[in-house]
C-alpha cells in the first residue's frame, strides 16, 4: 500500500479549513488539495475495516477518497471535526460500493443452474422469473464502467476538476448544480467553470477510451 503524508496538526487543519472558504479562489483550491492529501491516511485506516471483503484494497482506497473529497468540499465548522465528518462520508462511499457489489452478485446468481426441464435442458432462476439475460449483462457492464470511471476521476483530474464534476453531476450532494451556482460557490466566473468542466470531461473520455 502506498505511503501517505502525516495528518495536519489541529492548528494547521484549522488554518486550512478557514482558507477553504477564502474569497481568493486559488487559496481555497490549494487549501482543499492539502486537506484532501493530508487526510488520505484516514481513508486507508477506514478502508482496512473492509479488507476482508472480496475487493482490492487499492479500489477501496480510491472509493474512500471520493468520500473524503465530498467531505472536504461540503465541510464547514458547524459540522464538528473534519475527521469525524469525513469518516462518515468515507464509510458511506464504501458501504454504497459493497451494496452495489452485493446486488450485482445476486444478479449474477440468476444464471446458476437450478435443474433441468422435461427435455433435459438445463434451466436457471433467470428462466423461471422470465428476465432477459441482456438486462443483467447491461447492469454488470454498467457497474464495471462506473468502477473504471471512479478510478479515472482520482487518477486523471485535479482536485478542482473533481470538485466541479462532483457538483455538476450530483455526486457531491445528490443534486446537480448549475455552472452559475458553482461559480458563485467557488468565486469564479461561470465561463471558467464551463472550461474546467469541458477539460475534465475530455480527460475522462480519453482515459475511458484507453
Amino acid at each position: 500500500m502506498k505511503t501517505f503524508r502525516q495528518p495536519l496538526s489541529a492548528a494547521e487543519e484549522a488554518h486550512y479549513i478557514q482558507a477553504l472558504h477564502s474569497e481568493d479562489s486559488d487559496e481555497a483550491a490549494a487549501a482543499r488539495e492539502i486537506l484532501i492529501e493530508r487526510n488520505l491516511r484516514l481513508v486507508a485506516h477506514i478502508a482496512k475495516k473492509y479488507q476482508n471483503v472480496d475487493e482490492d484494497m487499492e479500489d477501496l482506497i480510491s472509493i474512500g477518497t471520493i468520500g473524503l473529497i465530498k467531505a472536504v468540499s461540503s465541510f464547514d465548522a458547524g459540522k464538528g471535526k473534519l475527521s469525524t465528518y469525513a469518516s462518515r462520508c468515507i464509510d458511506n462511499e464504501l458501504l454504497m460500493l459493497l451494496r452495489t457489489k452485493k446486488k450485482s452478485s445476486r444478479e449474477v446468481s440468476l444464471f446458476e443452474p437450478i435443474g433441468t426441464d422435461k427435455e433435459g435442458n438445463e434451466i436457471n432462476l433467470l428462466d423461471i422469473i422470465e428476465h432477459e439475460q441482456e438486462d443483467i449483462t447491461e447492469q454488470m457492464e454498467l457497474y464495471e464502467n462506473t468502477k473504471k470511471l471512479i478510478g479515472l476521476l482520482d487518477k486523471l483530474l485535479t482536485a478542482r476538476e473533481k470538485e466541479i464534476i462532483f457538483l455538476r453531476y450530483g455526486l457531491a450532494c445528490g443534486r446537480e448544480v448549475t455552472q452559475r451556482e458553482i461559480g458563485e460557490m467557488l468565486h469564479i466566473s461561470r465561463s471558467y467553470v464551463s472550461r474546467i468542466e469541458k477539460r475534465a470531461l475530455q480527460k475522462l473520455r480519453e482515459g475511458f477510451a484507453n
